[in-house]
């Protein structure tokens, strides 16, 4: 079993604990295939009635993925990128269908990689530190695993804000929005984990859920969302940043600028990436990911926005278009052509 995560069985509970807690559990393909491997065990294990995920240390449930070889396989035209893609979403859409309960604890930072391992799963439970975002465009780059299908889901307008912006929503947003499905205080993690091990889990929901209502506590109070949201409500990324200069508002003030700092192409294929989404099937939201993220190798933007925030660290990409209005439909279309020869496989299920 990988040193990257560690495993236990706690009664009738499987519990995975991503152990990369200096990386902020940054997620590895070591790392996806150990967890893909206990799942496919325990889901068809009977002495398992729940799987548990949750990260080392007190700052990052997960952080995001391997960004640095993506870059690096990219470059190199190896198949690193490819493979890693191609068993990362398989996880992701192993968690979506799973049979058995699937706990997420989304304690700290939930980004990129360690959203595809939370949000799909059936219950989501935030803490106190939660803090999660779907950054990608700021890398020139769109919310994969999974974000296509998740962020529409949440509204439209809601779902384009924050893969368009990367906004970082904190506990009391995620349960608001319903990005966590429960809340649990920090300190009563460590009782919730034992308390469902001493459990008697049998593979229901009932049975889970009783444990689950026992520690759950009313969240937080969240601020309503801005009224100025709707400026998402648009046809093209470009629209609704043109949306957002003409509410004036502060706070739509403030996601323009954000938007303008993104990678422009990035901007107009995450649009039309939640758009296709939000009208697709899981699997077809992940196979259409896969491709969108191959051709994205082959942009100057994915290079120049990870050089730029985590290799120089200079925070200055030099995109490959001024601005988003620079953008032909064709330049954005040619991003979601198919790339991927084989299909995305599965692990089974419907």
């Amino acid at each position: 079993m990988s040193k990257q995560i560690s495993s236990d069985i706690i009664g009738n509970l499987g519990r995975i604990t991503l152990n990369r807690p200096k990386a902020l559990n940054a997620l590895t393909l070591e790392m996806c295939d150990a967890i893909t491997a206990l799942m496919l065990e325990w889901e068809d294990n009977p002495d398992i009635g729940a799987v548990l995920i949750d990260g080392a240390g007190d700052r990052a449930f997960c952080a995001g993925g391997d960004v640095i070889l993506l870059h690096d396989s990219g470059k190199e035209k190896d198949k690193r990128a490819e493979t890693f893609w191609r068993r990362e979403y398989a996880l992701n859409e192993l968690i979506q269908r799973y049979t058995k309960p699937y706990v997420s604890l989304i304690d700290g930072i939930v980004m990129g990689g360690g959203v595809g391992l939370s949000v799909h799963g059936e219950y989501r439970v935030a803490g106190d530190a939660t803090l999660f975002a779907m950054p990608e465009t700021g890398i020139g780059y769109f919310p994969d695993v999974g974000g296509t299908y998740f962020l529409p889901r949440l509204g439209m307008a809601t779902g384009q804000w924050l893969g368009l912006t990367g906004a970082r929503l904190k506990t009391a947003q995620c349960c608001a929005l319903g990005i966590a499905t429960h809340y649990i205080p920090s300190d009563k993690h460590g009782e919730f984990t034992q308390a469902l091990g001493k459990a008697k889990l049998d593979g229901s929901r009932d049975s889970f859920e009783k444990i689950l209502k026992r520690f759950s506590r009313k969240a937080p109070a969240a601020e309503d969302l801005n009224p100025s949201l709707g400026a998402f409500f648009a046809d093209s990324a470009a629209e609704a940043l043109e949306n957002l200069e003409r509410d004036g508002s502060k706070w739509a003030l403030k996601q323009a600028e954000n938007m303008r700092k993104k990678s422009p192409l990035a901007l107009a294929v995450t649009f039309e990436a939640l758009r296709r989404g939000g009208q697709m099937t899981f699997r077809e939201a992940m196979s259409m990911e896969l491709d969108i993220s191959l051709n994205f190798l082959n942009t100057q933007d994915f290079y120049e926005g990870i050089r730029a925030q985590l290799i120089d660290k200079d925070r200055n990409p030099k995109w490959s278009h001024e601005s988003l209005s620079k953008i032909t439909k064709t330049q954005q279309t040619r991003l979601f052509k198919k790339a991927s020869k084989p299909p995305l496989e599965f692990f089974g299920g419907n």
